[in-house]
């Protein structure tokens, strides 16, 4: 599970003639979106791999400073499940 972030969104071109550099931001941790059309319709995100096998901590609200979860990325629930909880 990913949080949306503000990413840089670079066209296929332009992506592909500055590859190492992106890489570079890629790996301290700064997303980038890949657009592709004349809009750049967003098609892909790179993100690091630390980033992908990491899930995002999430604050509780209250209970910030005396808990914490983590969801898997194998998390799956149905919404019947779910509704049934």
């Amino acid at each position: 599970m990913w949080l949306h972030i503000d990413m840089k969104t670079l066209a296929i071109g332009e992506f592909k003639a500055h590859f190492s550099s992106v890489l570079d931001e890629v790996k301290k941790g700064h997303p980038v979106a890949i657009g592709y059309g004349k809009k750049k319709k967003k098609v892909a995100v790179m993100i690091s791999y630390e980033q992908y096998i990491k899930p995002a901590k999430r604050k509780l609200g209250v209970l910030e400073q005396r808990a914490e979860y983590t969801v898997s990325n194998d998390f799956e629930i149905s919404d019947e499940e779910l509704l049934s909880l």
